[in-house]
């Protein structure tokens, strides 16, 4: 069973009533002179500042016998609580008329539970009789408070991959060594499978996600603005979720249809019938929205088990301007992460809530197998050491990794990406004093050897139909894998043809001698293999080169001095402060050469005399024109050398040039893939 407390409907109802309850008493509990006993009558006199304590008989808050008659009053029915426990009448009805709601109505969204003594004192007729009423019915009835069981099923960075991931982005590594014993994993019908088959396991489940649900997504989704995937969420049943740095990918209204519903402003609802947005609450903390100085989304959920609560912090990543188109962010600020949490603790705690879950989209790096902490890298774990001692759960996302760990006493946990993984994680929750009292996690596969999920199925082919046209297009054709996958160098086959693709595309219409790619923009790999849409191996379908450059960046061609390139080139590496160095190698286009030394401190890795252009060597105080994507160009990622850039000139898609110089060199034979050899590494 899931409570939400409070609900997103119910919140403003239940603060009203809570609200009320404490009205008069200047923040303090009341104390009554009350000869009939009965509480807030017609005799009563009240005490300014008196402890609430003196009022029930010593029953002390946060002890077992206050947690079991609050229990009782929070769940018991009208009948029990004026028959069993032998209430007064109006006692009872004004118990059980509290807590049910404005609508008069049980276990609606705006029910309220009794979490304080002071809660309850104040409910009109509960005195001292009262409360001895309902603690020896709590013996009499073994009404009692005890461990709960919560389970947490998280996930992170799904982008929309409702179909299975195809290359190396569609496996878990199970052995010891890279590519040792992968298994293939993921896919909605499957992930969808999984949480239902673990959810059986305790009723009292959520599924939780760590941000970038919706963005860099896969054609199938991406042409729809990411409502298939919404919708697919909608049906798997995720409860609540982090905002990631790609839900801002088309800007700030977008994410709030994404949560709210609507049709899309320019294209409508292209499914034909209203897109009624995400089921589940988006979370997150540390996003300000500069006009108003409140936050963009609620920064927290508090969930309910019984008499346990488990309180869900959203933070996003705080470089998000770094990482995303500039308009996706503007007006917006993003707070630390470690700052923001921690200030929402006291605030946390004088609710009564003890139980704390941060659901952090940013994330590090591990070099050991899906379960296991070995390796432990970035700034993930640096902003955990920094959380304040209550944060019992971080459930992680961004990088991708897949990690189980232990930090100060913190679970710590990532589901790699793409729906491949599940992070199954049990909490033991006391009820009465609210504290975590044990927690484990562990991942669990996402195989593909379960039933599909029936109505996943009927999702993707209801899109499939629509999308089927343009994305089972063939575009051309391949010799051999094109991979993103790195050298020593940082160089892959497949950011090559990215960047000879931009270069083709922009050589007479932007007057290009030179471009480049970011690799965080190279999002799965195009196996000779892969089959998608019917066509033969080795044939690329427009679905397929989509779900390599999904964000439909623009090509933007820009004037460049020797210097500023070099400049840009150095920006391929930055420190991270008490973690590893962030590096981003640009993918160049086959004109284009240099040798770096790793070596040497940032700044300082770029050999000048080995940067060549067309065979000549590069001349710090000549002009370049130079082709990137519209993102790195605004200073994405870091390259903010970039940012200087002048006379603009904005091309087509990137995805369509790629698509193009495929089409174009595949005609007579397929597309050989290019030997990497542009950038040498020295050490």
């Amino acid at each position: 069973m899931r409570h939400i407390d409070p609900s997103t409907r119910g919140r403003a109802r239940a603060a009203l009533l809570l609200a009320l309850f404490a009205t008069g008493c200047a923040g303090a509990a009341h104390q009554s002179t009350d000869p009939d006993g009965e509480g807030d009558a017609a005799d009563d006199s009240f005490v300014t500042g008196a402890n609430v304590k003196a009022d029930v008989a010593g029953i002390e808050d946060g002890s077992a016998a206050a947690c079991a008659v609050l229990k009782l009053a929070s769940t018991a029915s009208l009948e029990v609580l004026d028959d069993d426990a032998s209430l007064n009448a109006r006692t009872a009805k004004a118990i059980y008329k509290a807590r049910v709601g404005l609508d008069g109505q049980p276990d609606t969204a705006d029910d309220v539970w009794f979490d304080t003594l002071a809660a309850l004192d104040h409910v009109k007729y509960v005195g001292p009789k009262a409360f001895k009423q309902l603690l020896a019915h709590t013996a009499a009835s073994d009404v009692s408070c005890g461990q709960v069981q919560v389970q947490l099923l998280a996930t992170n960075d799904f982008h929309g991959n409702l179909k299975p991931p195809a290359g190396s982005s569609g496996r878990i590594n199970t052995g010891v060594a890279p590519n040792l014993n992968p298994v293939d994993a993921g896919g909605a019908e499957f992930l969808a499978t999984h949480v239902k088959r673990l959810e059986a396991t305790n009723p009292n489940t959520l599924v939780v996600a760590a941000g970038d649900i919706v963005g860099a997504t896969p054609l199938l989704s991406a042409l729809f603005h990411d409502e298939p995937t919404v919708e697919s969420m909608n049906l798997i049943g995720l409860d609540v979720a982090s905002v990631g740095n790609h839900e801002f990918d088309e800007g700030a209204d977008e994410l709030l249809r994404m949560q709210g519903g609507g049709c899309h402003p320019e294209e409508g609802c292209q499914d034909g019938d209203d897109f009624a947005g995400a089921n589940w609450n988006y979370l997150s903390a540390n996003v300000i929205d500069d006009a108003t100085g409140d936050t963009l989304l609620p920064p927290y959920e508090i969930r309910r088990f019984g008499m346990a609560r488990v309180a869900f912090i959203g933070m996003t990543l705080e470089g998000t301007p770094l990482v995303t188109t500039p308009t996706g962010t503007a007006g917006l600020s993003f707070l630390d992460e470690a700052d923001t949490v921690n200030a929402l603790v006291p605030e946390l705690k004088a609710q009564g809530v003890n139980a704390i879950v941060v659901l952090l989209h940013e994330g590090g790096l591990a070099t050991g197998l899906y379960n296991e902490c070995a390796g432990i890298s970035g700034p993930l774990f640096d902003i955990v050491r920094h959380f304040d001692a209550a944060v019992d759960v971080v459930i992680a996302g961004h990088t991708n990794a897949a990690h189980i760990c232990d930090i100060d006493g913190k679970l710590v946990t990532s589901a790699a990406s793409f729906g491949r993984l599940i992070t199954d994680i049990d909490l033991t929750v006391d009820e009465a004093s609210g504290e975590v009292v044990a927690k484990t996690g562990a991942n669990v596969i996402v195989t593909r050897d379960v039933d599909k999920a029936a109505e996943q199925t009927q999702l993707i082919a209801r899109y499939d139909t629509i999308a089927a046209p343009l994305a089972n297009r063939v575009v051309g054709r391949i010799g051999g894998d094109l991979l993103k996958l790195q050298n020593l160098a940082g160089q892959s086959n497949l950011g090559d043809v990215i960047a000879d693709a931009q270069l083709a595309a922009t050589r007479t219409s932007g007057q290009a001698v030179l471009a480049v790619m970011n690799p965080g923009g190279i999002r799965t790999d195009l196996p000779v293999a892969q089959v998608s849409g019917g066509e033969a191996p080795g044939e690329l379908t427009y679905g397929e080169i989509f779900a390599v450059q999904p964000f439909s960046n623009v090509l933007v061609t820009i004037s460049l001095t020797g210097a500023q390139i070099l400049a840009a080139l150095e920006q391929q590496w930055v420190a991270v402060p008490g973690a590893a160095e962030k590096v981003n190698i640009l993918q160049v286009s086959a004109n284009f050469s240099y040798t770096w030394d790793a070596s040497k401190p940032i700044g300082t890795r770029i050999d000048a005399a080995s940067v060549t252009l067309d065979g000549v060597a590069l001349d710090p105080a000549a002009t370049y024109r130079v082709t990137m994507n519209n993102f790195i160009a605004d200073g994405g990622d870091g390259f903010s050398a970039f940012k200087a850039g002048t006379d603009r000139a904005a091309g087509s898609l990137d995805v369509d040039a790629f698509g193009a110089y495929i089409e174009a060199n595949s005609s007579a034979a397929p597309f050989a893939p290019p030997t990497a050899t542009r950038i040498t590494r020295l050490n």
